[in-house]
């Protein structure tokens, strides 16, 4: 199966924000390469709230290009075989904790939003970092840190407030 495919089985499967979740759909019927960020009418991405629930925090990037305390994530590469696949691997570089597991196979939310190079229909997923976990910086970022769960909405805007909130349900 194609990354596109499985786009199309892990957006059918997913329940929750119908409307944006048929704007996604409708996207990726439109146009066959919306994986890529070559789709310049926007693109399909893929992130992860990297948490450690036992000690109830978060680990945030500030983002190189955007400046703004994010969860990791970032454009779909030919590589992934799947969402869940290139969310985990985005959460993996960007943090530098390779033992990261995602807390389940299903998106945690949806996000639409605009960036410098487009549209990005992002398919948000939570990972879970073991005890102990050590990030390290990557060159996509200006800083990387652990914030406790109520810092958050100090430095991070409200889809990332909402990506926390929706993944501690979870949990």
């Amino acid at each position: 199966m194609t990354l596109h495919g499985d786009a199309v089985q892990v957006l059918e499967k997913y329940q929750d924000q119908q409307d944006l979740r048929q704007v996604y759909l409708n996207h990726l019927d439109a146009h066959p390469g919306g994986m890529w960020k070559s789709c310049k009418d926007g693109h399909i991405t893929a992130s992860a709230l990297v948490i450690d629930p036992e000690r109830e925090r978060v680990l945030l990037t500030l983002h190189r290009k955007l400046r703004m305390w994010l969860q990791m994530g970032g454009h779909c590469e030919q590589s992934d075989s799947t969402l869940a696949a290139a969310a985990l691997r985005e959460a993996t570089e960007e943090s530098g904790i390779s033992s990261l597991r995602l807390l389940q196979s299903a998106p945690v939310r949806l996000d639409r939003h605009h960036t410098p190079c487009a549209w990005h229909l992002d398919v948000q997923y939570a990972a879970l970092a073991p005890r102990g976990a050590e990030a390290v910086i990557s060159d996509e970022s200006l800083d990387l840190r652990w914030f406790a769960y109520d810092e958050v909405r100090d430095v991070a805007d409200a889809s990332v407030v909402r990506l926390l909130d929706a993944t501690r349900a979870r949990l």
